[in-house]
């Protein structure tokens, strides 16, 4: 990656990648650039061989504040073809991070309102500080959370999602986790150990396997009985004749660790 970064910073320790919203300055709020950074650098990750983890987080005291005012202020005034320009945009990053083909962590370091909770509920793995704070506020200025909708509900659920983007509520961690939105609560100063311990542990797994395993959460639950079982079969058995499943199975038997875990 060779561009020069305003509102993102990625951080790399071997084979883990922390991408960071920096703009702690407004909480780390959203606009077009962090939009066209935040795909820059998915696009520039996804292929690179030596990368096992993803890691987000934000700048700061806050997560993600949602939308930038000052970009909002500019979107007013923006025609119907720029405004679904703009809109498609944000929800082509969703959908960019939804589908990263390695395991995506979020830390969840505050308040995520609005956006912000929408790259929440894309991440596959969600940890968060008792701290953090969570809003679909978006009715409350007569809009609707519309191209973040496909990930929160898939999180969530269409019982929770009717209750929270009708209301507009403000949600604590604990509730964020009791409906599904994330995974993990902790104290803050619990939650760099908890997310090591996240990534210290998807980093003991095939680095193909998990790929498929995100692949094979997406689509499973879309297809019919009659199309799942040639497809998982197919699934296993393409994993079970590459060179990691035979690395895998054999070491298992040999009760040695697979060549792709790295040593202590």
């Amino acid at each position: 990656m060779t561009a020069e970064l305003d509102t993102v910073r990625v951080e790399r320790e071997e084979t883990v990648a922390r991408v960071v919203l920096d703009r702690p300055e407004i909480r780390n709020a959203f606009n077009e650039t962090m939009i066209r950074e935040l795909l820059e650098v998915l696009a520039s990750l996804r292929d690179e061989g030596g990368l096992r983890v993803l890691v987000l987080t934000g700048e700061g005291k806050a997560f993600c504040a949602g939308a930038d005012l000052h970009w909002m202020r500019s979107v007013v005034d923006y025609t119907r073809e720029e405004s679904y320009r703009d809109s498609l945009n944000l929800a082509h990053l969703m959908r960019e991070l939804y589908t990263f083909p390695k395991p995506v962590v979020g830390r969840i370091n505050g308040s995520a309102i609005g956006g912000g909770t929408g790259l929440v509920a894309a991440c596959d793995i969600a940890l968060a500080a008792e701290e953090a704070v969570f809003s679909f506020s978006e009715v409350k200025i007569g809009l609707v959370p519309a191209v973040i909708s496909p990930y929160v509900l898939r999180r969530v659920g269409e019982r929770y999602g009717r209750e929270y983007f009708l209301t507009g509520k403000r949600l604590s961690a604990r509730e964020a986790e009791a409906c599904g939105l994330v995974n993990r609560v902790v104290p803050r100063a619990d939650l760099d150990a908890e997310v090591d311990s996240c990534v210290g542990d998807l980093a003991t797994s095939g680095p193909r396997a998990l790929a498929a395993a995100k692949h094979l959460v997406r689509t499973v639950s879309e297809m019919s009985l009659d199309e799942a079982g040639p497809a998982t079969a197919e699934m296993i058995t393409e994993l079970r004749m590459s060179e990691e499943g035979q690395e895998g199975m054999r070491a298992f038997l040999e009760r040695r660790r697979p060549a792709w875990q790295i040593e202590d």
